[in-house]
């Protein structure tokens, strides 16, 4: 890997094109209003269940609320402090603010017009009825007041606006009830009442599936809150703080004490937003408006309900015809019958721990599919009970509030091993929770990192170190996603379990740079932002325009959640330019246009939104597969090979330049064939799968006529279902599906699939050369790769004690530069090792 800080490929400059053109450019802001289009339209679409829909209507808003408190935000700090910079797309920040609230108004209308003239009444014709208060019958409105008065009025604390009161403090996102009143007299007066979150949003009217708001239980019984006083008008409203309050690390003198001032900063920063009731009496509006210091742009009237998060609720109503089948994460078929390394209790077949399994071979992890408590979990659990094990090292950038994850860390140091952790404590919105498991492992006597100077650690990465016959040896999980067992849930995410000395060894430098004092800059495998992610994947892209311009067929697969980064931006257009295809999976935010003629007509953007939040990071590139045999590449780093990659990295500025992060080459066949599979799976989808347009709009994939409905969520739910009720670790996924696909996994399928048109994936051969497949028999090779004779001897005459020698018959040494063993599988198929104990270890698990 080069060390110097530039790409040792340069760039090819086009002709006639200027790249710095803002023509070229999407919007940062705008791409992701995209994006939340895109989400709106689940709770739009009649083909999900009516629940689902629900569910995507109370997503939409804590999507919009997100964004508007970091996003907008920003963009009005940027103003107010006079910043006139324009983006790569040439928009000021005033320009952008003014454009997102006029993007925005619409979609909250739309969000408004779904609930109120399609969900609400399609959950009436269910027999889910939400009620205006009017609608109850007269002994139903009575046993309301009565629940008013008995458990929301001791609740209440009314605010008022006048001379001897001062205008009161409005939390962010909370739900107000406006009240303007009158007295003896003809002033007005202005009264704030906070709809408390710890009472139900949705009252149920008795036992019936009938609820009534309780808002409007509070505004249809406010003589009894507020007697003596003449009720004017009321008016519902909701307010939207910035979140973007922050703090000079480098002046700080200690970083818990900032991130606490910045939670309390948080509380109390700007309103950038306020959401009201359209026909609000003139001067609840104007009080407000005046008060919070709003432009008049940054107040939308709406119709309905103003806040739909609660409405969540509704899913969880035992009505299983309105929802979709419910989903559980099934066990990792190569992990199911693993006993459990210093635990007590064996696995179905007793046979080995986790760590003999990740010595057999990679683990690709894949969430939801694969349970995340027999997976991660797993991992991290027994290297906290393993007697062996002497070291655990993790960085936390999520967690959940009751993790499982820092207990397993926390045992692990009370059972003597040595554990490191890195906890971020600048983790957006998670960062109080972050706190809290930092006092919590600091007390159990675990040093705590808390990140390095001016980055945010946002890798998912974890190390054990383990001291075996062979010598300690290092075992990682480099993942996507975050240790968080509930998003783990609903999070589409891969994590890559490797024996692997070079991953391991680079993990050893990375843990070590967040506790030294800079971060280091060599590693052997990974990609670490901010030392050297950037130049490699500059340089992986512009090698791929060099064999597209040699005329060898070259392809670039992105899967990420937001591609932002201009400069990155610039060497994909570069490719285009020169030949090559270019497939990008971005979930949401996405500057690129693609099919601009002379520019990207080879690049495609491809969105997916299902019922799970897509959240992997996958980096394909050809380097020349195709090709192989026919090109002559005398240094293997020039071509030949296809290079996968999986970590936590977007391909966004932040990333690159502002965090840690790591990404992992993939190198072992079966782990690429799965990941090969799931890029076509996506790129095949045509249920819930958007295709950008030139413009930055998008449009929703539906099949043609006689053409198969494929879901790719569903798709991979059924695979690991089929995976964990049979011996789905050793077959190929996706068996029944057949895509016409230009992603190979070695150079043996990409090479047959170029000239004979065969079918790649081709367990027998996949990931090795084709050679490999028809290498001299395995019954006739001896350990020393020779051509065996009757039997090899010791000195003593005896038969060698080396145990491959009792499954002679079942491997052989493969032609191949990457793995030294090949084991024959009962199935007929081969898996392929890099080491004699990962050999050893499959022969046993096969054959005893």
């Amino acid at each position: 890997m080069p060390s110097d800080g530039e790409p040792d490929i340069p760039p090819d400059e086009p002709e006639g094109v200027d790249l710095t053109d803002t023509d070229l450019y999407l919007n940062r802001e705008l791409s992701e209003l995209a994006f939340q289009r895109r989400v709106l339209h689940e709770a739009l679409d009649d083909r999900n269940p009516l629940l689902e829909r629900v569910r995507f209507l109370a997503i939409f808003t804590r999507n919009i609320d997100e964004f508007v408190m970091k996003r907008v935000g920003g963009l009005r700090q940027q103003i107010q402090a006079g910043v006139t910079e324009t983006t790569a797309d040439g928009r000021t920040p005033r320009e952008q603010w003014r454009e997102i609230h006029g993007e925005l108004e619409p979609m909250l209308e739309r969000q408004a017009a779904c609930y109120d003239e399609v969900l609400r009444p399609a959950l009436e014709e269910a027999g889910i009825e939400i009620l205006e208060y009017d609608a109850l019958a007269p002994k139903e409105s009575r046993e309301m007041r009565e629940y008013f008065e008995e458990s929301v009025l001791p609740t209440l604390t009314p605010l008022a606006f006048d001379p001897a009161h001062p205008f009161p403090f409005i939390s962010n996102r909370s739900l107000s009830l406006a009240v303007l009143t009158r007295t003896d007299g003809d002033e007005l007066t202005f009264t704030r009442i906070k709809i408390p979150p710890n009472r139900p949003r949705l009252v149920r009217v008795g036992d019936s599936s009938r609820y009534v708001l309780v808002e409007e239980i509070i505004r249809q019984n406010l003589d009894l809150l507020l007697p003596n006083v003449d009720i004017v008008d009321t008016a519902l409203f909701r307010l939207t703080r910035n979140a973007e309050v922050r703090r000079n690390e480098e002046v700080a003198e200690d970083l818990i004490e900032m991130i606490e001032e910045v939670l309390e900063q948080r509380r109390f920063a700007s309103v950038v937003r306020m959401e009201i009731e359209s026909a609000a009496h003139p001067h609840i509006r104007e009080t407000l408006q005046t008060e919070l210091e709003l432009d008049g742009r940054e107040v939308y009237e709406l119709e309905g309900p103003l806040d739909y998060r609660e409405f969540a609720s509704l899913t969880e109503l035992d009505r299983p015809e309105l929802k979709l089948s419910p989903w559980t994460p099934q066990p990792h078929p190569r992990l199911r019958s693993l006993r459990s390394s210093g635990l007590d209790g064996d696995g179905p077949d007793g046979g080995g721990d986790i760590f003999d399994a990740i010595r057999e071979g990679d683990i690709l992890l894949h969430h939801p599919y694969h349970d995340f408590d027999d997976t991660v979990q797993r991992f991290l659990s027994e290297a906290a009970n393993d007697p062996d094990v002497l070291a655990v090292k993790a960085a936390i950038y999520r967690t959940a509030s009751d993790s499982q994850v820092i207990q397993s860390l926390i045992e692990a140091a009370e059972n003597g091993k040595q554990v490191a952790v890195m906890v971020e404590l600048k983790a957006r919105f998670d960062e109080q929770n972050n706190l809290e498991w930092v006092h919590r492992l600091e007390e159990n006597g675990i040093h705590v990192a808390y990140g390095t100077l001016g980055l945010k650690t946002h890798t998912k990465t974890a190390l054990v170190v383990r001291e075996e016959g062979s010598g300690v040896n290092l075992y990682s999980h480099v993942g996507t996603g975050n240790y968080h067992s509930e998003t783990a849930k609903g999070y589409v995410d891969l994590g890559l379990l490797t024996a692997d000395r070079d991953v391991g060894q680079d993990l050893v430098t990375l843990f070590n740079s967040f506790t030294g004092p800079e971060l280091d800059e060599q590693f052997r495998k990974l990609l670490v932002a901010p030392v050297t992610m950037r130049r490699e994947l500059t340089r992986n892209i512009r090698r791929e325009a060099r064999h597209a311009r040699a005329g060898r067929p070259a392809t670039i697969v992105v899967k990420v959640n937001g591609l932002e980064d201009p400069e990155l931006v610039q060497e994909l257009y570069r490719a285009s330019m020169a030949g090559v295809d270019v497939d990008l999976i971005v979930r949401d935010i996405c500057r690129i246009r693609p099919g601009l003629d002379g520019v990207s007509e080879n690049v495609s953007v491809h969105s997916v939104v299902g019922r799970f939040l897509e959240h992997s990071r996958i980096f394909y590139f050809e380097n020349g597969a195709r090709a192989a045999r026919s090109a002559d590449f005398d240094d293997p780093s020039e071509g030949g090979h296809p290079e996968y990659y999986i970590g936590s990295a977007d391909w966004m500025t932040r990333n690159l330049d502002h965090r840690v992060e790591a990404v992992t080459p993939v190198e072992d066949p079966a782990v690429r064939r799965r990941l090969k599979f799931n890029l076509d799976l996506l790129l095949a989808d045509n249920r819930k799968r958007w295709v950008m347009n030139p413009d930055g709009s998008y449009q929703q994939r539906h099949p043609t006529d006689g053409e198969p409905v494929i879901e790719a969520q569903a798709v991979l739910m059924d695979e690991a279902r089929k995976a964990a009720r049979t011996d789905g670790a050793r077959s190929a996924p996706g068996a029944n599906y057949d895509f016409d696909s230009e992603i190979f996994v070695g150079v043996g399928d990409a090479v047959e699939a170029s000239e004979d048109g065969a079918e790649a994936g081709d367990p027998a051969r996949v990931g090795c050369p084709a050679e490999a497949a028809d290498a001299t028999d395995p019954d006739d090779v001896a350990a020393d790769g020779d051509v065996a004779s009757d039997g090899d001897v010791a000195a003593d005459g005896s038969h060698s004690a080396d145990p491959l020698d009792r499954f002679d018959r079942y491997w052989y040494r493969p032609d191949s530069d990457t793995y030294e063993y090949a084991v024959r599988t009962p199935e007929g198929g081969r898996r392929y090792l890099k080491t004699k104990s990962g050999a050893v270890a499959a022969l046993e698990r096969l054959y005893e």
